[in-house]
């Protein structure tokens, strides 16, 4: 190979070795682009990454602080609502209880008709425009446990408060056409004789009304607190015997109806008891019924308040034993007829009023009560007394023992025990 040839190779060789060391140089400049770019990705993720952290957080943020501004405004809304709501509660029963207009003194005529209920009376009112709701009214009767109202024809204004316009209704200032007095320890037959005396009533078509079972039906649901199905015993003479309480009862009809006497009864019955509620709940062993009952055999057998308590004491302690009563005015309502004494024959009756024969108490009352007998009821005298004799000079004897009231009964009845 000549001198020019070699020359020639040589330089082709440093060429050649030139042009791959250039490509070498690129490849790296390449591969070291291509790892630039993928750390500039992984870097671009990671900010990706913790933008899109920061993004959730402040939406987040936002989302929290408008459920809280939700909350708020409807708390806000619901104690406005509340506040409202009471304000106008408020309004409303301060209207329900004053006056129509204090400052409007104009006179209106008001009737109140016989036997009008607390409702009734209640509604006149307000039709006649001296209260302003019928129902704060009877509210306020019922709250102040006010007794019965009085018929008649009142003069009454819109300035007139509540209290002003009840007392008015209850004085009563219009005088009655006339009076009946029901006596304390009177039975129904008894009751229909004064009202045919006192009131122009027939006796007779009193009684028949006392045994029409639909008309009973009726006052059970009316006056639910005094009566109940325990009256519909057939064994029971009259269903309201007992019930019909004793008082003055003024007239300002010249005809009163039965109707109108019978319910004006039970509403003063019905005041009383509801009156010792309280008490009679404590009384577990017996019924509103068995009270009146018990109250009634007290009525006829004493005078007074202190001979009540000590009577009914003794029946406490005679039931308590397992003893009957033994008390002779069961025996007379059991005969159906006054006796101005009690012979031992008559106390064989077969009757279920009859006290020698059954025990505990009698079906149902024997005759109507005052309110000290049942007071004495629900609070009697706390003694070791089994027995007593009423004799017939009016005194009460009471002993511990059968054979101090065997001694007793001898003296005082002609009894031979």
């Amino acid at each position: 190979m000549s001198n020019s040839e070699e020359e020639q190779h040589t330089q082709l060789s440093e060429q050649k070795n030139e042009e791959n060391q250039d490509q070498r140089i690129k490849d790296e400049n390449t591969s070291n682009d291509k790892a630039e770019e993928i750390e500039q990705e992984k870097s671009m993720e990671k900010n990706n990454r913790k933008q899109t952290r920061e993004e959730r957080f402040i939406q987040r943020c936002k989302d929290a602080s408008i459920v809280r501004k939700i909350v708020a405004i409807t708390i806000t809304v619901l104690t406005i609502l509340m506040v409202f709501g009471a304000v106008r509660i408020y309004n409303y029963v301060q209207s329900g209880l004053s006056p129509v207009d204090p400052d409007d003194q104009s006179v209106v005529e008001v009737e109140i008709p016989m036997g009008s209920s607390s409702r009734s009376i209640a509604e006149i009112l307000e039709e006649e425009g001296v209260i302003n709701d019928a129902l704060f009214y009877r509210l306020y009767v019922n709250i102040n446990n006010v007794g019965s109202f009085q018929a008649g024809n009142y003069e009454l204004t819109p300035a007139m408060t509540l209290e002003e316009i009840t007392e008015i209704l209850q004085s009563g200032t219009v005088p009655p056409l006339f009076r009946v007095t029901i006596p304390e320890g009177r039975t129904i037959e008894e009751i229909a004789i004064l009202y045919e005396n006192g009131a122009n009533i027939d006796a007779d078509e009193f009684l028949d009304l006392m045994r029409d079972e639909e008309y009973i039906e009726g006052l059970i649901d009316e006056f639910p607190n005094i009566l109940s199905e325990e009256i519909l015993n057939e064994d029971i003479r009259y269903a309201l015997e007992g019930y019909l309480f004793p008082a003055t009862y003024p007239f300002y009809e010249e005809n009163p109806t039965i109707d109108q006497i019978i319910r004006d009864m039970l509403r003063r019955t019905d005041q009383v008891i509801s009156s010792h509620f309280g008490e009679i709940a404590q009384l577990e062993q017996f019924s509103v019924h068995e009270i009146i009952t018990f109250a009634s055999i007290v009525e006829r057998e004493a005078r007074d308040e202190e001979e009540r308590m000590k009577i009914a004491g003794v029946f406490y302690n005679r039931l308590e034993e397992g003893m009957r009563l033994e008390t002779d005015p069961t025996v007379l309502y059991a005969l159906g007829e006054h006796r101005e004494r009690v012979m031992f024959s008559d106390l064989e009756v077969e009757s279920p009023y009859n006290t020698y024969r059954v025990h505990g108490l009698p079906v149902g009352p024997i005759s109507n009560f005052g309110e000290s007998s049942l007071r004495a009821v629900l609070d009697p005298a706390n003694t070791n007394y089994l027995f007593f004799v009423a004799a017939p000079d009016g005194e009460i004897y009471f002993s511990e023992t059968f054979e101090e009231h065997r001694d007793l009964a001898n003296e005082h009845l002609d009894r031979d025990l």
